[in-house]
């Protein structure tokens, strides 16, 4: 009993030091010389240097001259710790609710963006986080974007299509931009654009 209690206990300590030590230690050293970049998050830098974000993490945009990315179910909005989708389902009145709340404010945002409005920028992803939209999503957004910046359409289409990623190795996935880069992109063509001013606010409930 004692033999096997010994050899049970070495094999505990041995299998520890390999898979709790040795190993995630190896890892992050090859992690870190061969992909510093994704180990350490993705951060994205602006001119300045200053970290504005993350590549693999979405964000809320409400500036109209700004790229806005798809609704988000986590937390209070691409929270990383709360990553989840909705889990409503089509007959939920709550995501119809939603979604419908979705298609007013977009109409209203981009009224001469064509019909219908892509599907994506008023659903969830299953994470919440999804940080890029399909071209298509993101030209449907030129023309709100240009006259909030006083820029010809054309000239911001080019920024979009210039920030186009193809499928990886070719074949997986869907070619898409990351609305982060391209909001920095706008920024460093065409500079910051000015903040929107604040909705005045009914006489009602100014008195």
């Amino acid at each position: 009993m004692r033999k096997d209690t010994v050899i049970a206990l070495r094999v505990t300590f041995v299998t520890l030091v390999l898979t709790g030590l040795i190993y995630p230690f190896v890892m992050t050293g090859v992690a870190q010389a061969l992909f510093s970049h994704r180990a350490n998050g993705s951060l994205v830098h602006d001119e300045k240097g200053n970290v504005v974000g993350s590549e693999l993490i979405g964000q809320v945009f409400t500036n109209p001259a700004y790229l806005q990315g798809r609704p988000s179910a986590a937390g209070n909005g691409y929270d990383p710790t709360a990553s989840s989708g909705s889990n409503l389902g089509p007959t939920s009145k709550k995501l119809r609710d939603r979604v419908a709340g979705d298609v007013d404010r977009l109409r209203k945002e981009n009224p001469d963006a064509p019909l219908p409005i892509p599907a994506e920028l008023v659903t969830t992803s299953a994470s919440g986080l999804d940080p890029e939209l399909s071209p298509a999503a993101a030209r449907w957004q030129v023309t709100r974007i240009a006259h909030a910046r006083a820029i010809a359409p054309e000239r911001i289409a080019q920024v979009i299509d210039s920030r186009i990623e193809g499928r990886d190795l070719g074949i997986f996935g869907e070619p898409r931009v990351n609305v982060l880069a391209v909001n920095l992109a706008l920024d460093q063509q065409f500079g910051k654009p000015p903040k929107p001013a604040p909705a005045s606010a009914p006489a009602s409930a100014a008195k």
